[in-house]
């Protein structure tokens, strides 16, 4: 009798398997488009963002993608102001994120990543290494289970997921169109399915998450995508050193004297308009020194020509701090908002202060609070998002 139990469940595991192929193969036609394009926009592999939404939406079909769009398991955070749906997770009756289509959870789980701390160190390696990603996205704490990494290279290298990696955004609109002319009936048939019938009744959004990215919406952004493939290239190219104050924009080593003032190029650095006794960096555009052991910010005041009250301005002070060695003092005024490519800053533990984010990005504490609706004294909080550049959407 356990011998025939033992058949019966072996032979139904397989049955399970072979009914899901076609189901996991059409989620990756539904969705490698969308994964190209946020792979040009973030810099995310495109085989890693497959894989990872075939393992958590269970390709589609999970109720949180079903009902809600959600194909990561993104949940709410503190700053969430759309739509919400509760479910047992870690905890009983956790937030999720609920998103008016399926492309919006993509940029979700791209920008979850791009703009997290804990995830800079990804962005060293090359989109066609699926496997440290993989491996990278377990240490980072992407997820608990010490087989993830394992699961997600296997479905890549399963369904072959990693030729997404090198396929060019021309190429992801061909397959959308391809994709398109087969995508109705195989639709029809899908939620024919009684499982797709309980997941999908009555519910509109539930139909995009398995219908797949529209031709429009993939046309609208063309023209953006196109000029954030340059900026995603430099993001990938200076990753977290560019970000974790590694400087950049170094400029030249010679001094700049009062007797020989020398121009530096604007599309570079702006000019300066004081004397310089060492060697000083640009962030942003914005030109900066790093303090020295025993340096105060009048001190450095005196020694760039500035008054006081200026350099405090300059680094959203009102008054003097102490200033430990190794601080970022910037030393013409900081930018109404950050570079291309980093266009927000997700906040990845409590205690950070916005005047630390303003600094880190060169950015002005004064249109930082603008472009998010809050107050210099704002207490940031695990999963804030600060946007950087544009205006934090309501």
């Amino acid at each position: 009798m356990k011998k025939i139990v033992s058949i019966l469940v072996l032979v139904l595991g397989a049955l399970t398997a072979f009914a899901q192929v076609p189901q996991i193969e059409k989620y990756v036609s539904d969705w490698a488009p969308t994964a190209v394009r946020e792979m040009y926009r973030s810099g995310v592999p495109a085989s890693i963002t497959l894989a990872q939404g075939i393992l958590e939406s269970r390709y589609g079909l999970s109720p949180l993608a079903a009902n809600g769009n959600n194909h990561f398991g993104i949940k709410c955070h503190k700053d969430w102001t759309g739509k919400k749906q509760f479910h047992d997770d870690d905890e009983k009756g956790e937030c999720f994120r609920v998103y008016d289509n399926a492309d919006e959870s993509f940029r979700d789980h791209s920008d979850f990543l791009r703009y997290r701390d804990r995830y800079k160190f990804l962005f060293e390696f090359e989109t066609t290494d699926y496997k440290s990603w993989a491996n990278g996205l377990k240490k980072a704490g992407y997820a608990t289970d010490p087989g993830y990494p394992d699961k997600l290279i296997k479905y890549i290298e399963d369904y072959n997921l990693s030729k997404y990696d090198t396929m060019s955004l021309a190429e992801a609109e061909r397959l959308l169109d391809t994709q398109e002319t087969v995508g109705a009936s195989a639709v029809q048939q899908t939620h024919d399915g009684n499982n797709d019938r309980s997941l999908n009744k009555g519910n509109d959004r539930s139909q995009s998450a398995v219908e797949g990215p529209s031709k429009a919406g993939i046309k609208a952004a063309k023209k953006a995508e196109k000029k954030a493939v340059k900026a995603a290239r430099r993001a990938r190219k200076h990753s977290s050193a560019e970000e974790d104050d590694e400087l950049t924009g170094k400029i030249p080593d010679s001094p700049l004297s009062l007797e020989e003032p020398k121009k530096i190029d604007r599309n570079q650095l702006e000019e300066f308009k004081f004397s310089l006794t060492r060697e000083a960096y640009s962030k942003n555009g914005v030109p900066f020194v790093t303090s020295m052991d025993g340096e105060t910010y009048s001190s450095i005041a005196s020694r760039y020509g500035l008054f006081l009250k200026e350099l405090l301005k300059f680094n959203d002070l009102t008054a003097p701090q102490e200033l430990a060695p190794g601080t970022v003092v910037y030393l013409q005024a900081k930018k109404s908002q950050s570079e291309k490519g980093l266009d927000k800053y997700i906040v990845d533990e409590d205690g950070q202060s916005l005047r630390d984010i303003c600094q880190r990005f060169g950015v002005k504490m004064s249109s930082v609070c603008k472009m998010n609706g809050i107050t210099p004294g704002y207490v940031l909080r695990e999963g804030d998002t600060i946007v950087l550049r544009g205006k934090k959407k309501k």
